[in-house]
């Protein structure tokens, strides 16, 4: 690939990409819907505000995602915001479909507007119906119009360095 005048953009080594930005702390979402097969769901870190007016977020599900497909299909999606304590929560929704295809088996959820599950004891969600995808390499760009959305309470479960963390005390 090149830039807007040509030259061609110099190589990322692909482990210190992950490294520098593994130092980017985030927090820890699952992205639900309900399909004609039941609810799916996956583990997303890659979340964000987008815009206020309309109100909008933005997240970028992996393309080699089996659940986001069908998410997609679904037209609608909730985006659950975990706790601290739901890292469990959160493995089993990292987990692929193929290996695990009950995510959903013991775990609470009600319906959010448009009807995707939000998850039992969740820090917050967001209710969303799908705007665009659009393509990011090896992931896409999902925006999504924002249609309800609540907060639970507790702090955030958050991601660094490959790893789970929390919150400090008096954070």
């Amino acid at each position: 690939m090149t830039d807007a005048a040509g030259a061609p953009w110099p190589p990322i080594d692909a482990a210190r990409f992950r490294d520098v930005l593994g130092r980017f702390a985030s927090g820890v979402t699952v992205v639900t819907a309900v399909t004609d097969e039941g609810p799916v769901g996956f583990t997303c870190q890659a979340f964000t505000s987008l815009s206020l007016d309309p109100p909008m977020v933005a997240l970028a599900p992996g393309k080699q995602s089996t659940s986001w497909p069908k998410i997609a299909v679904a037209g609608s999606f909730c985006v659950n915001i975990l706790a601290d304590d739901q890292e469990e929560l959160c493995r089993r929704f990292a987990t692929p479909a193929n290996e695990r295809p009950d995510k959903f088996g013991d775990v609470e959820w009600r319906p959010a507007t448009g009807g995707a599950p939000v998850l039992a004891g969740v820090l917050a969600w967001v209710a969303c119906a799908l705007m665009a995808a659009h393509d990011a390499g090896d992931h896409e760009l999902v925006i999504g119009r924002v249609l309800d959305l609540g907060v639970g309470s507790g702090s955030p479960l958050l991601y660094y360095r490959g790893g789970f963390g929390r919150l400090a005390a008096g954070s």
